[in-house]
């Protein structure tokens, strides 16, 4: 099987920004089977709009988008979804969890707090966390830099309220 430059460039732009695909995964579903599918889907957007990129735009950028935008439509899809099923009783099925034990609680806390943000919020904190401009990330959830900052000013004030208790 012959592989061009092309393919060869994708799976590369995709195996360099696998953590980023990851965080937007792991703050959107918490279930390993959707995990793995929400993965699939978005590696697939990114494959599907390749021939779209704009290369003036930072790949992190077009990425996070691509990722979010696929996020977001998966939760609505899910939590559409949840008004028809009924829970299972927690004593019928017992699933381990998949936690570090070595992570440091604060990590877990933070990431237990960003499950509760909606999802603006937490693409919002997500890129900020990971050391995004105001700009960059404007570009990616589509609201004002200002928008951006003020926005940032409120996640971390929820933030340390929640710390403090």
């Amino acid at each position: 099987m012959k592989y061009s430059n092309k393919n060869i460039e994708i799976a590369t732009l995709i195996e360099e920004n696998r953590r980023l695909i990851y965080k937007v995964v792991n703050s959107y579903c918490t279930d390993v089977n959707e995990q793995e599918d929400l993965i699939q889907e978005i590696i697939f957007q990114i494959i599907n709009s390749y021939q779209n990129f704009d290369h003036k735009v930072k790949t992190t950028t077009w990425m996070y988008k691509i990722a979010f935008n696929v996020a977001i439509s998966h939760y609505r899809k899910t939590n559409n979804r949840k008004k028809y099923f009924a829970e299972m009783p927690s004593k019928v099925v017992t699933i381990e969890e998949t936690y570090n034990h070595e992570m440091d609680e604060k990590v877990k806390m933070l990431r237990q707090f960003i499950q509760e943000f909606d999802p603006l919020n937490k693409a919002i904190l997500i890129m900020y966390l990971d050391g995004n401009s105001h700009t960059e990330i404007s570009k990616v959830v589509g609201i004002s830099v200002s928008n951006v900052g003020t926005k940032i000013g409120r996640i971390k004030k929820q933030l340390q309220k929640k710390f403090k208790k």
